[in-house]
């Protein structure tokens, strides 16, 4: 018998017919002897309803209210999903994340979690229950509801599978597995059957939507067995993200991951002098705003311009925080370009290759791409260009690296 801790995400309960479907596929694990734990998102595009509604009331939700609207539609999918299980003649039990007890900060809309209390649901495992979680929200110590941001479901499956000391985390979503790149963007994108959790972790923070970041550092954290299916398919075996390494046969390049989710901001002519990145980057972290790339020219008069990159979504924001540290900070201009996308190739086997960016880099250029700016790490290089270029950028660098094929390790 083992303990399963089974998360869905919205497309795969987004009807009554689907949530039918889920309730069937646990029961057949609850059938084998299984302990279940199953953790679900709201409904597909539930969410996105609830902000518009609450943008209707307040151009600028306030987030402590916001977190509390967009509790519920987790709360609407995890009530149906028990009534479905116990329709099949099953015990079931839905908690909330505060009746769990799932402790986060207070960093609403985008919380983290600080600890759970796993008692009750052992309690009602043991007694034979098949125990439903709603994802993606937690509770503060003072008591208010939370959520842990876009994707949040799978962090609360992860964390749970971790806190239970669970045999494997699956999480089930519209996909059948981690592929080399978006199959939509790139049909011959091929299906990985492992690949690392370092990998999957850069994967995941450089714009792969199949998994969040948060969940791959928590697996990787607590050595939780993560696996990645799809919730319409009877078969298959998915993805398993691993912890092995196997150095024989690990291609050069595993993936090609894309994030058309950001935007620039510069700061021109500002005094080259020490602590001039933490007066620009100081007022940015405390607007609470995430920075991801980050780029600094010296020039020869003295001055140096400073560039990064934050999510779309706070380009506003960010510029706002600028214009008002602008004279303080001695700059000549702050200048923006939110129409912007980001690419990256990963892989193990760039650690003991040369030549990989030089590849690259050839590659965009005989595209005549535009290479903006260029971050890099042990695994992975990522590079900014003009949005309109990113997919011609990744379907080059697809065929480049030749990662439709079974054994991705062409001659640099």
């Amino acid at each position: 018998m083992a303990l399963i801790v089974q998360k869905y995400g919205g497309t795969s309960v987004g009807s009554i017919e689907r949530i039918r479907n889920v309730a069937e596929r646990v029961a057949k694990f609850k059938m084998l002897g299984h302990q279940v734990v199953v953790v679900l998102s709201a409904m597909s595009g539930e969410t996105n309803k609830l902000i518009a509604l609450a943008k209707q009331i307040q151009k600028e939700p306030d987030p402590r209210e916001l977190d509390v609207l967009l509790s519920t539609g987790e709360q609407v999918t995890i009530s149906l999903l028990a009534m479905a299980l116990k329709d099949l003649g099953l015990k079931a039990k839905s908690y909330t994340g505060a009746q769990v007890r799932i402790v986060t900060d207070a960093a609403h809309t985008k919380a983290r979690i600080l600890s759970i209390d796993e008692a009750n649901m052992r309690r009602d495992l043991d007694s034979g229950h098949v125990v439903v979680v709603a994802g993606f929200q937690g509770v503060d110590e003072a008591g208010n509801i939370t959520t842990l941001g876009r994707g949040g479901s799978d962090t609360t499956g992860v964390a749970l599978a971790a806190a239970l000391h669970a045999d494997e985390c699956q999480i089930y979503t519209d996909v059948d597995g981690v592929y080399t790149t978006d199959p939509r963007i790139v049909p011959e994108a091929r299906r990985l059957k492992t690949i690392t959790f370092e990998e999957m972790l850069e994967m995941a923070s450089l714009g792969s939507k199949v998994l969040q970041i948060r969940s791959v550092e928590f697996a990787g954290k607590y050595k939780v067995k993560l696996r990645v299916l799809s919730s319409f398919e009877e078969e298959g075996e998915g993805t398993l993200i691993t912890f092995e390494e196997d150095t024989m046969e690990q291609p050069i390049i595993s993936g090609i991951a894309f994030n058309r989710d950001e935007a620039k901001l510069t700061v021109l002519g500002v005094p080259d002098k020490p602590g001039i990145a933490a007066h620009i980057l100081g007022p940015i972290a405390d607007a609470n705003i995430d920075v991801d790339m980050i780029v600094q020219n010296v020039g020869h008069d003295g001055t140096t311009d400073f560039s990064f990159t934050v999510h779309r979504n706070e380009f506003k924001k960010a510029m706002d925080v600028l214009g008002m540290i602008k004279t303080a900070i001695g700059a000549r201009e702050v200048v923006g370009d939110d129409k912007i996308a980001k690419v990256s190739i990963v892989g193990m086997g760039m650690r003991n290759h040369a030549g990989i960016a030089g590849k690259m880099f050839k590659t965009l250029a005989d595209e005549n791409i535009n290479i903006q700016m260029i971050s890099t790490s042990e695994i992975k290089i990522s590079v900014v260009v003009e949005d309109k270029y990113m997919e011609l950028a990744v379907r080059a660098l697809h065929q480049a690296f030749e990662l439709e094929k079974e054994a991705a390790a062409p001659a640099v």
